[in-house]
């Protein structure tokens, strides 16, 4: 079909050359399907309207979102070496102004071929644009005085997608005779052939940017969720954040290992994506878990830290004591006696009571002398309560607390923590995950099993786990142990981090060949480096 819309019949050769490129066609729709980066996908679909069409150069323009505008993605022109957009570092919207499709009295800027296209949605097939009637080639005759090009045929293509809309125009420039190079008009068969491409490569477009809006759309919800725990509890918001990094940190080393037990491992950016999502949503129970638990600064501490009434006891029973010294003067004891017992009293108070403020305080390990002093002092006092009666001085559940030998959670806290991860597995296995992250309730739910079977919640060992999910268990061992904003504790040193991970790793907690990666593989100081403050990295 010509500018005046003449059909002219093929025969012969060139019958056969149109079967020859209708292959190629057949080829170049498998091609554009398989392609997902949006950029390339644009890029593919100017070569290959090039390539069947034999043409010198092609644009590729896409409707702005209000449809007011077309804005310029891809622009390639061979005999000017010209490639801007798509894999060209350059990009095509930066350099040239974004065409108007209507003027600013509202009328249409049909004078301009490719606006013209895409108001109408129809093919233009100009054999000369020097020659051609209505419309304004003003531009194209100042672009080829600058360069010295000839702009002449244009075959200007609107793109379609499944439901009629225009999204783009493909615009053709010069079509070159196959045997003399010659520049030519544009064919009745290079029409039909680049707007059957054209319908293809809006759909393929259509169908990725509708992937890629839902993509979008699912990563939001993630963050969301992050969002909603960040809310509850600064302390695990930032713990959501950097366990992902840490983990793509040590998946990339794992890829790239060339010797060991990793030496096949490799990863597609299908993979990559997965296992992102998966550590992204790796904690994500954590939305049922009650925030005093999770920010449990101190062994004593639920809606505030109980301490505090053990420090009024504490102003009791020296009030108390002063009294008594009182009454025993009354009674005839010597002052200097009776003062001195007290101010021993008094000195014995003062260090059990910073005793208890020390216990008070989570660690890595409460030695068995803390503890059994921590019962002492709860049976050495008593105190007596505004209800007028004595009280011992700790309660069962004080004690309990003050004894925890690790952090600052007790045994039934612990628990509602551990729950998380149940939680979490509960929560994504609901979801109808597609084929490309199916695993991903694998790879988050691991995260807190163990290699040798001792982990929680279902007891998995080494053989039963992904790499990923080991992957994911390190990466959230190594971020809670030098975290620098957890309220029960300071972040800990990278000497200390890798030699208790390195423990881990002799002991059947972690995966010892991952171990073993994340320490050649530089893994820990790349991440120090992002994350921790600089007084944490030491030799």
């Amino acid at each position: 079909m010509n500018h005046n819309g003449a059909v002219v019949p093929e025969t012969g050769a060139a019958l056969e050359d149109v079967f020859q490129r209708l292959d190629q066609l057949n080829d170049i729709g498998a091609s554009l399907s398989d392609e997902h980066d949006i950029k390339l996908l644009l890029e593919k679909i100017v070569l290959a309207a090039k390539q069947i069409t034999r043409a010198d150069g092609g644009t590729l323009y896409l409707l702005s979102e209000d449809r007011r505008f077309l804005h310029f993605e891809i622009v390639r022109t061979d005999s000017l070496h010209i490639a801007f957009g798509g894999s060209s570092p350059q990009a095509a919207s930066r350099l040239f102004p974004r065409l108007p499709l209507w003027r600013a009295d509202g009328t249409p800027n049909d004078c301009m071929v490719a606006a013209y296209a895409a108001i109408t949605g129809a093919t233009v097939n100009i054999a000369d644009a020097y020659v051609a009637k209505g419309f304004d080639f003003s531009g194209t005759r100042q672009f080829d005085a600058r360069t010295g090009y000839r702009s002449q045929s244009f075959l200007t293509v609107p793109m379609k997608d499944h439901e009629g809309e225009v999204i783009g125009v493909l615009q053709l420039i010069n079509a070159l005779d196959p045997v003399s190079g010659e520049v030519i008009a544009f064919s009745p068969a290079d029409q039909r052939l680049a707007e059957s491409l054209a319908s293809q490569a809006a759909v393929a477009l259509s169908n990725r940017q509708l992937v890629q809006q839902l993509e979008m759309l699912f990563e939001s919800f993630v963050r969301l969720i992050n969002l909603a725990i960040d809310e509850k509890s600064p302390y695990t918001g930032g713990h959501c954040q950097r366990v992902p990094e840490l983990t793509m940190m040590l998946a990339e080393a794992a890829d790239a290992a060339t010797e060991g037990p990793l030496a096949d491992f490799k990863l597609t950016d299908k993979d990559r994506y997965e296992l992102r999502i998966a550590a992204l949503l790796h904690d994500c129970g954590k939305v049922t878990t009650p925030v005093h638990v999770v920010d449990k600064a101190t062994k004593l501490q639920t809606l505030f830290d109980r301490i505090q009434l053990i420090d009024t006891r504490w102003e009791v029973v020296r009030r108390d004591a002063e009294i008594a010294k009182w009454r025993r003067m009354a009674d005839g004891q010597p002052a200097e006696a009776a003062e001195r017992d007290y101010q021993a009293f008094c000195r014995q108070l003062v260090s059990d009571r910073e005793h208890l403020r020390r216990a008070n305080i989570g660690c890595e390990k409460m030695d068995e002398a803390a503890i059994a002093r921590v019962r002492q002092i709860a049976e050495a006092y008593r105190w007596q309560g505004p209800d007028g009666q004595e009280h011992a001085f700790l309660s069962a559940d004080e004690i309990e607390n003050l004894t925890i030998r690790s952090g600052t959670l007790n045994v039934a806290e612990r628990e509602i923590i551990n729950h998380h991860i149940v939680a979490t597995i509960r929560m994504l296995e609901q979801l109808p995950w597609p084929r490309h992250l199916k695993n991903v309730p694998e790879y988050a739910g691991g995260h807190h099993e163990r290699v040798d079977g001792k982990g929680y919640p279902r007891g998995l060992k080494r053989e039963q786990m992904s790499w990923q999910a080991r992957m994911m268990g390190i990466a959230d061992i190594f971020e809670a142990l030098t975290a620098k904003d957890r309220p029960y504790k300071e972040g800990m040193g990278l000497a200390q981090a890798l030699e208790i991970l390195e423990g881990f790793s002799r002991r059947g907690h972690i995966d010892p060949d991952l171990y073993e990666v994340f320490v050649k593989g530089g893994v820990f100081q790349r991440y120090a480096e992002a994350f921790l403050l600089p007084g944490q990295i030491d030799s």
